[in-house]
This record gives C-alpha cells, sequence and structure tokens, in this order.
C-alpha cells in the first residue's frame, strides 16, 4: 500500500489529516485494525447533517418566502460580509444562522410593515464541503463536493481505485466534537451493487476516505 502518496498538484495534505491517519494506525503492517461496518451505523450517521441544523455561509443562495406578500419575498445570494438585502427590511446580517432562527427573526422585524408576517428560509444552493481520499486511489488529495456526496463519487472524484487496492478494505475516517474517532468499513462490491447502508453513506465535513 503507498500511504506515503500524500501528495497532489498543490502539494502535501495538511497535518491534521496526517495525525488522523497516523491515530487509525493505517500505517500498520499487522491487522487492519478496529472499526465498525457500514452496516452497524444508525441510521442517523449514514445519512447527510439534519439540514435544520445547517449554518448559512457567504455565497450560500438563500429563498426567503414571506407568505401571501410576494413583494418582501426574494432570492439572495449570501455577500462576502455575511450579509443579503430584503426589500423594506435592509441589509440583513445572515452568517452563522440557521434558516429557522433566520426565519423568526425576519418576522419578528416586518412587524412593522405587516400584520402577523409568516416567513419560511431555505438554502437554495449551499457551498461545497471539504473532504480527503487517500491510499490506493488515483488522485489522492482533498475534495470539494456537494452535501450527500457518496462513497462512490468520492472515489470517482479521485480517479478510481489502483490495481493495488484492497476493495474489502475502504475505510472512513469520521471525527465529531466531544466524540472519539469513528473508522467506518465498506465493502467496494456492496457499493457498486447498492447493497446495505453503504451506497446511502453521505459524506460530511472533514471526513477522511481510506483505501488500503
Amino acid at each position: 500500500m503507498r500511504y506515503l502518496e500524500f501528495f497532489n498538484g498543490r502539494g502535501r495534505l495538511s497535518a491534521l489529516l496526517f495525525g488522523l491517519v497516523l491515530s487509525a494506525g493505517l500505517f500498520a503492517c499487522g491487522p487492519t485494525g478496529d472499526y465498525i461496518w457500514v452496516d452497524s451505523l444508525p441510521s442517523a450517521q449514514i445519512s447527510g447533517p439534519d439540514p435544520a441544523d445547517y449554518v448559512i455561509v457567504p455565497g450560500d443562495l438563500l429563498n426567503i418566502r414571506v407568505y401571501n406578500q410576494e413583494a418582501m419575498s426574494t432570492r439572495a445570494r449570501v455577500r462576502p460580509d455575511g450579509k443579503i438585502f430584503i426589500p423594506l427590511v435592509g441589509d440583513v446580517d445572515v452568517k452563522g444562522r440557521r434558516p429557522a432562527e433566520l426565519a423568526k427573526e425576519l418576522e419578528a422585524r416586518m412587524k412593522s410593515y405587516i400584520v402577523a408576517p409568516s416567513v419560511a428560509v431555505t438554502a437554495e444552493e449551499v457551498q461545497p464541503v471539504r473532504v480527503s481520499v487517500i491510499g490506493e486511489v488515483a488522485r489522492p488529495g482533498a475534495l470539494d463536493v456537494q452535501p450527500g456526496t457518496s462513497i462512490l463519487q468520492a472515489l470517482a472524484m479521485s480517479g478510481g481505485l489502483t490495481e493495488f487496492a484492497d476493495e474489502d478494505s475502504i475505510f472512513v475516517l469520521r471525527t465529531a466534537p466531544k466524540q472519539a474517532l469513528q473508522r467506518i468499513r465498506f465493502d467496494y462490491d456492496a457499493l457498486t451493487r447498492g447493497a446495505g447502508k453503504g451506497p446511502a453513506f453521505a459524506l460530511r465535513p472533514g471526513d477522511v476516505v481510506v483505501v488500503e
């Protein structure tokens, strides 16, 4: 296995990624080490992040819908300063807010103009998330992917498996606040056949896909 191939066209992967690989014991020549098969994961860890928990960032395209008030409804791209313009309300700082929180704030601010406003905020377009694919793939490195990207999609974006890849030893390293590193195992044949939970597994920001 070529675990020292941490290079892409832009240089070496981050020290954090290197530390994740070391902590998972991937340089050992012995057994694969501790892991959990993807089919053993609860459903909450298979899907992508809950849309209700999404945090707005610059570049997102928001749909602001004010019911029965088309003149105040709008679609707006979040500017680099984290703000959008809403008719009558003016500039609103939306960076770091969740859509539901923003909707409540807008309802409060619109009461000066309309009676009992009802606002819905949705993120029509969101910014890519950063994941990494390393090990026995043609082009190891960091990837910017859309939320909900699958393992197979990430592998395809990395040029596919090399001839040295162990198709039964594909892992995702995942960390979460106040939680231990998870090492989730996948079988390539099951992924390509659409069997089990693997095909529905959605990558999240910071995930590292490792092909042994």
